[in-house]
């Protein structure tokens, strides 16, 4: 009898915990009153132009300490429910590849890194926006392009052979950066994937009822600190450690010699 396949979409813990809990601060954020949840996202968000002020300066909300937490914590905000569905559809194939990979403590610090990332990128790009950035886009564009260091070799996620199980399939040994980047899938999906954050970066989104640029930026700057900083994460050995012949293989003994790529 053929062995049962386990379906590519079984999500992780740690991510089921993080969608509810992006979820639960929204619906927390929209039973607030307006004055109050607009201070929330002034506090929260990430305003590039209160860089530009002394950080004893009132007019932004959230003083000295907003101009930490504020590198963060703009990821756990959202403008609806269209924004958290948006991101949580992308965050579903990518980050259940990642997590499932990293384990959950590793999952959340490399969320983390990615979405200070994002902000660094937007407050370089952006130097005196006054408008707050919101949303957990770069952290999801960090998860994908982590989920290519790996997702498209033999036997894991993206490969033409489907693996028989998830757990098999987000262990498979990643590839070096450089030789990742010349691999034909990967650079075609980094093509396809800057391409469409350049086009609609350039345009705007609706939002609710009003229309709202795309922080692009900040997408390219979490995609990129995920395909580089992949390696610093990751607990699976790379695919040279793996391929390296046992010394028994080459005189006759039973050793066996064992024979890996990110982006939104």
């Amino acid at each position: 009898m053929t062995p049962r396949r386990e379906p590519i979409l079984n999500i992780p813990g740690a991510l089921t915990a993080l969608l509810l809990g992006l979820a639960a601060i929204h619906f927390v954020r929209a039973l607030l009153p307006t004055d109050l949840g607009e201070w929330v996202i002034w506090v929260f968000g990430f305003v590039p132009a209160r860089y530009d002020l002394p950080m004893s300066d009132a007019r932004f909300p959230g003083g000295p300490g907003a101009a930490i937490w504020s590198f963060l914590t703009y990821a756990l905000l959202h403008a609806d429910l269209n924004h958290i569905a948006f991101n949580a559809l992308w965050m579903l194939p990518f980050g259940s590849a990642v997590a499932r990979r990293f384990g959950g403590a590793r999952f959340f610090a490399f969320l983390a890194v990615t979405a200070i990332a994002g902000a660094v990128a937007h407050l370089a790009t952006h130097p005196h926006e006054v408008a707050p950035m919101i949303g957990a886009s770069a952290a999801v564009s960090g998860a994908m392009a982590a989920s290519i260091r790996f997702a498209f070799a033999q036997g894991s996620f993206l490969s033409f052979r489907r693996p028989r199980d998830v757990d098999s399939a987000a262990q498979v040994p990643a590839l070096p950066l450089f030789q990742a980047l010349r691999n034909p899938q990967v650079l075609i999906f980094l093509g396809v994937w800057f391409g469409i954050n350049i086009v609609f970066g350039l345009g705007s989104i609706a939002i609710g009822s009003a229309a709202q640029s795309i922080a692009w930026q900040a997408h390219i700057g979490g995609f990129l600190a995920g395909l580089v900083l992949f390696s610093l994460f990751d607990p699976v050995g790379p695919v040279a450690d793996r391929a390296a012949p046992s010394t028994d293989a080459f005189d006759g003994g039973d050793g066996a010699a064992r024979p890996r790529d990110d982006h939104p």
